[in-house]
């Protein structure tokens, strides 16, 4: 897939969104040292961010909590969070090492059939000087998903079935869709965030 950018300018890809992705918060701030303590080479830097993401945060649907994160700072307190989180904490972590991050999302049946409508997936790309831009999802392997980090080759979690309506969208945002944030935000917990994720960008 040919990727669209809303900016060309990588500097966009790099800042922060005040109260989703910051970079000075504790526990960002002990991920990002440990990232650096490992690897000083940026492809290593993410692969690890990446592992972080999708690994030591619990997807909250798969473990059926209604505990809502929203930040990266939140995310790593709670160890859990859905697609957006976990995408909000894989960016915060990237752009707090200076590797451009954007948010992309895919247009998903939210209970695998049409009958049950469409939701909004959120995932990752990741610019490397030596690569280019590149897709990652860190939504969190169960049986079924396997998302690994690939370069080459995307390995995401879901296969989009265009026959069904589903749309894998190419645009790569400078922050996260307004819609996303606001539907997070009046929500009290996932299960109301379940329904109330926009079902298109």
């Amino acid at each position: 897939m040919e990727l669209i950018l809303e900016s060309q300018n990588l500097a966009d890809y790099l800042v922060e969104v005040p109260k989703i992705i910051e970079f000075n918060t504790p526990l960002v701030q002990q991920k990002v040292n440990w990232i650096k303590a490992q690897s000083n080479e940026p492809i290593n830097q993410a692969e690890l961010a990446f592992e972080i993401a999708r690994d030591e945060i619990q997807h909250s649907f798969d473990i059926e909590s209604k505990a809502l994160s929203i930040s990266a700072e939140d995310t790593l307190n709670s160890c859990e969070g859905i697609c957006f989180a976990k995408a909000h904490l894989l960016a915060t972590l990237l752009r707090a090492m200076q590797i451009p991050c954007g948010f992309c999302y895919q247009r998903v049946l939210r209970k695998g059939t049409v009958e049950s409508g469409y939701a909004l997936h959120g995932l990752n790309a990741v610019y490397l000087p030596e690569i280019g831009w590149f897709r990652l999802d860190p939504r969190g392997n169960k049986k079924g998903v396997d998302s690994q980090f690939l370069i080459d080759t995307e390995k995401l979690a879901y296969p989009i079935r265009e026959e069904l309506g589903e749309i894998d969208y190419p645009n790569v945002f400078t922050k996260p869709l307004d819609g996303v944030i606001q539907s997070m935000l009046n929500s009290t917990n996932t299960k109301e965030l379940f329904f109330n994720r926009p079902s298109s960008i």
